[in-house]
């Protein structure tokens, strides 16, 4: 059916702005926008359905690129812990941290997963999120790496909501791979990559690059088989040191490097060059108390779109909300609320690779948007929290957040 949809202001996000329309109407047709405009220039058009939204800002659905929000169990004690004075290797020599969460998702099953995730994926849509991706990486063996990307896969299917899947098998290092960082890095790219490429499960492929993961070298190796595989890649980059990661994935046409606060101005300009979009990771760097931040002047300076996302995880970021990401950018990062709103539609969609078809509202893409009750766009950045009222339109249709 095609629907008419009016009385509202639509910030369209072209260009990575407002790109404001105010009294505008937006015609949507087999979930795609088929008209978008001021009231005065719509064409006589026919169409079944007529929806008044009441005065509301109209923004792109909104877009969490950086996920890791399929895992098992949870950090709360740790978090409890580390406040009380107990150190992260104290914490992992009683088999806590990041191994906690591998063998937790080991432990669990698929359905058991999807339960949890899909909770915490609903949160999110009642944020606003229509798209997402998710990453795998702690399951670290062939048959967890699956389950996990599985997982990720139903929840597209049982949720209004789009998902991308990654693989990030080189994560961490698995305990049964203890010593040998070389040995787990050939068996993903011998094993892991290929067989979950093979069974339709992986849209793109990412890692860890830092002196407590994997080396450069390393993830090149995984980069190579991930192009040989014809699967983009991404990169978690310069979060704690300068490795030149992000440079790294530039080379390699990265669709974004991720976190950054170590990242140097050639780091920036190898980006802008590739077109690898910066994801800022806000949540993970207020949870651990950094101080170094990412050099936005730079990436601003050379052009480097920057995307926001919240980079739920259960150890260094439980976010739920995604707006709230959009607070911090600005309050932490100092980006301004336009530029934190394009990093949650226009850039993150690039960052995954659908700004062909997502992140800003424009005739022939989805038909993702949510009609926000507020006075300005800024507000989405300004609220600290708290379910703001909107309705939440996907593929065209108005869908049910509860």
């Amino acid at each position: 059916m095609k629907h008419l949809w009016h009385n509202c202001h639509v910030a369209t996000l072209r260009g990575g702005k407002y790109s404001i329309i105010d009294d505008a109407v937006l015609v949507t047709h087999a979930g795609r926008i088929e008209w978008i405009g001021p009231r005065d220039d719509l064409p006589t058009v026919p169409y079944d359905v007529e929806v008044d939204l009441g005065g509301a800002w109209v923004t792109p659905g909104l877009i969490d690129c950086h996920t890791h929000l399929v895992f098992g169990g949870d950090r709360s004690g740790e978090f409890e812990q580390r406040l009380e004075g107990v150190s992260y290797a104290e914490i992992a020599a009683q088999g806590g941290g990041i191994a906690s969460t591998v063998r937790a998702t080991r432990e669990a099953s698929e359905d058991e997963l999807l339960e949890s995730a899909s909770r915490r994926a609903r949160q999110l849509l009642r944020d606003g999120v229509t798209t997402l991706e998710v990453k795998s990486g702690y399951g670290l063996d062939l048959a967890s790496e699956r389950k996990m990307l599985r997982v990720a896969r139903r929840l597209g299917e049982t949720l209004p909501i789009t998902v991308r899947a990654t693989c990030l098998a080189a994560h961490a290092l698995p305990p049964e791979y203890a010593g040998r960082a070389d040995d787990y890095i050939e068996h993903i790219c011998s094993e892991i990559l290929p067989t979950l490429a093979g069974e339709g499960l992986v849209d793109a492929v990412d890692a860890f690059c830092e002196h407590l993961a994997f080396s450069p070298a390393q993830v090149e190796r995984v980069f190579k088989v991930a192009h040989e595989l014809d699967l983009p890649v991404k990169l978690h980059a310069e979060q704690l040191s300068s490795l030149h990661g992000s440079a790294l994935a530039a080379r390699y046409q990265a669709l974004s490097a991720d976190h950054l606060e170590y990242m140097t101005e050639d780091d920036a300009i190898a980006m802008a060059a590739a077109g690898t979009v910066a994801v800022l990771l806000p949540g993970a760097f207020y949870l651990l108390r950094e101080t170094q931040l990412p050099p936005i002047d730079a990436l601003r300076k050379h052009g480097v779109a920057m995307a926001v996302a919240s980079d739920l995880n259960p150890g260094t970021s439980p976010a739920l909300s995604l707006r709230m990401m959009l607070n911090m950018a600005c309050t932490s990062f100092r980006l301004t609320p336009e530029e934190a709103l394009a990093g949650v539609t226009l850039h993150a969609a690039r960052a995954l690779g659908l700004a062909h078809s997502h992140g800003s509202l424009e005739v022939g893409k989805v038909a993702d948007f949510i009609a926000w009750d507020i006075q300005r766009p800024a507000e989405l950045a300004y609220w600290l929290g708290g379910d703001l009222p909107k309705r939440v339109i996907r593929h065209g249709q108005e869908i049910d957040c509860g």
